[in-house]
């Protein structure tokens, strides 16, 4: 874990339903964090007490950034998403055990705000030498986020919309059944993680829950597994779809 203060270098809306990407640079003598995809970091917000535990997007060790996408559901958030260039924030960066490079076929699946690590990972296999298949599941077109990002990885996010306006019409089931994969990589919300725990492949699957500390003190966000109550901010938040009670 990392504790330093961050500046931010952009925070834009990034879709009109409320999605953010904010950048962050460590502040001077402030040292860079080691991240994995799938870890994330917990921002002290002026007004509030608990810190936003927010997923990493992306990084670049050799620029020193860091960045963050974020959707709009609380004060929080909202808070976040008034912080203009040149704002401090206090961090602590590099929570969580993060995803593991594991497969030859990856397939990696992002429902809504849960793309954003998805981004990061796939950045990594490429870095291995290879090319995930990418899966993106969203209510509406107006939804659909950083699609243009994987396009710039030289990956085609293959898209599904509840209401059929981008995509496949459905949920990334309809994509998932369809393509053959030996590991399956997940962030996004609960029913969709189960039903993609009930296919045959080996699944890792990053899931939410409230938190306090963010780092396995205060027990605030136990979920259930197969070995008792874990921590999703010290244990997870990735788990082995096995070990996961729903």
């Amino acid at each position: 874990m990392n504790k330093g203060r961050y500046i931010v270098s952009s925070n834009q809306r990034i879709s009109s339903t409320g999605v953010w990407k904010m950048i962050l640079h460590p502040a001077e003598r402030c040292v860079f964090p080691e991240l994995r995809p799938g870890q994330f970091v917990n921002i002290a917000l002026k007004g509030h007490y608990l810190r936003r535990p927010i997923s990493v997007c992306d990084w670049d060790s050799e620029n020193r950034s860091i960045t963050l996408v974020y959707k709009t559901v609380g004060a929080g958030t909202r808070d976040m998403s008034t912080c203009l260039t040149g704002t401090e924030l206090d961090l602590l960066a590099g929570l969580g055990n993060g995803f593991p490079i594991e497969g030859k076929r990856p397939l990696l699946v992002g429902g809504g705000v849960g793309m954003p690590p998805m981004l990061a990972l796939a950045r990594a296999f490429l870095k291995s030498g290879i090319a995930p298949v990418v899966v993106g599941g969203f209510a509406s077109a107006a939804d659909v986020i950083l699609e243009d990002d994987f396009s710039a990885l030289g990956i085609e996010m293959l898209i599904a919309t509840m209401d059929g306006s981008r995509g496949v019409a459905g949920t990334v089931l309809e994509h998932v059944r369809k393509i053959d994969a030996d590991c399956i990589y997940a962030c996004g919300p609960k029913p969709m993680l189960k039903a993609l725990s009930k296919l045959p492949q080996p699944a890792y699957l990053s899931v939410e829950e409230r938190m306090g500390c963010g780092y396995g003190v205060c027990m605030g966000c136990n979920c259930p597994t197969v070995d008792g109550y874990k921590r999703v901010c010290k244990d997870g938040p990735v788990f082995r779809k096995e070990d996961l009670v729903w």
